[in-house]
């Protein structure tokens, strides 16, 4: 008993050594605590998502350089090997890419799923018009880029989604809006 009225004296004392402080213009008083609470949970997510990323892709995030475009008739990932002597990173983009091309023509989008622990926007309705929409793989210096089209407008809003959450997630930089292909 004598041990907690010491603590609670001193505690007092404390608090009133702050205040005095304070009022005597010596000391600021503390901000308040920030919410960090948001903030841990988007590192923990994006931590994640790179992650599962790496798992599902076959390739590190950390070697390779994601960008999405969006076009008038829909769009494309493009994912490249940082360094062009990396023939390894720039095989498993390729790979995986031809295994993406037909999964989304098939209209299964478990992959984006896996990675991003949610169904991307634009995803169900590009499986329900998957018969609308084109996916073709192109190689490229460093990697590879799925071309993204259709005629359907509600399709190219669909992609258009779907590819400006990948931007997002991703945090690629690229921009959301639409452009003309070859100008990004």
């Amino acid at each position: 008993m004598k041990t907690m009225l010491s603590t609670a004296v001193c505690g007092v004392g404390l608090l009133m050594g702050v205040y005095a402080r304070n009022a005597a213009g010596q000391e600021k008083p503390a901000a308040p605590a920030r919410d960090t609470g948001k903030a841990a949970q988007e590192e923990k997510h994006q931590h994640d998502v790179q992650e599962h990323g790496d798992h599902v892709m076959g390739f590190s995030h950390d070697k390779a350089t994601h960008h999405f475009r969006l076009y008038a008739d829909g769009g494309a990932i493009e994912v490249g090997a940082n360094d062009a002597k990396d023939t390894s990173t720039r095989e498993a983009i390729r790979g995986h890419f031809t295994h993406i091309v037909k999964m989304f023509a098939a209209g299964d989008f478990t992959a984006p799923i896996l990675i991003h622990s949610q169904n991307p926007p634009g995803a169900e309705t590009m499986k329900r018009l998957r018969g609308e929409i084109a996916y073709r793989l192109e190689k490229t210096e460093q990697g590879a880029r799925i071309r993204i089209s259709t005629k359907n407008a509600e399709a190219v809003q669909a992609v258009h989604g779907f590819l400006r959450f990948q931007i997002s997630e991703h945090q690629t930089g690229d921009s959301g809006e639409v452009v003309v292909e070859g100008k990004a």
